[in-house]
């Protein structure tokens, strides 16, 4: 249990550095120093735990009557709480935490699934 708890706070950490490296408009600071990134890893891997579950379950005629295209909205807004909650995290607009969700989904798939190997 701790170890895939430490996989998914490395994961969530690697994703959102390459995120702040691709899309334009989130950044993420402090570049010479991994502590701050794996503390939002941590803060990241905390709101997908509590916040999500309970935003997918209020909102689940939502997600059904849109064949699951809300959960984007759902993600995206999961992200804005972490650019919230992390000052050296910054999202500008829209289009930047959508890009950026995209990206740190599909690292997040990418690694998740090479670690089950």
């Amino acid at each position: 249990m701790l170890k895939k708890l430490v996989i998914q706070i490395v994961t969530n950490s690697i994703a959102i550095y390459i995120a702040a490296q691709v899309v334009s408009g989130f950044s993420f600071s402090p570049e010479n120093s991994f502590i701050p990134l794996l503390t939002a890893g941590f803060i990241f891997g905390l709101i997908n735990f509590f916040i999500k579950p309970v935003l997918n379950l209020i909102s689940a005629p939502i997600i059904f009557f849109t064949v699951g295209l809300f959960t984007i909205v759902i993600n995206i807004a999961m992200l804005l709480l972490l650019d919230y909650f992390v000052e050296e995290l910054v999202i500008t607009g829209f289009w930047a935490a959508f890009w950026g969700m995209i990206v740190i989904s599909a690292v997040n798939i990418f690694i998740g699934a090479s670690s089950k190997k």
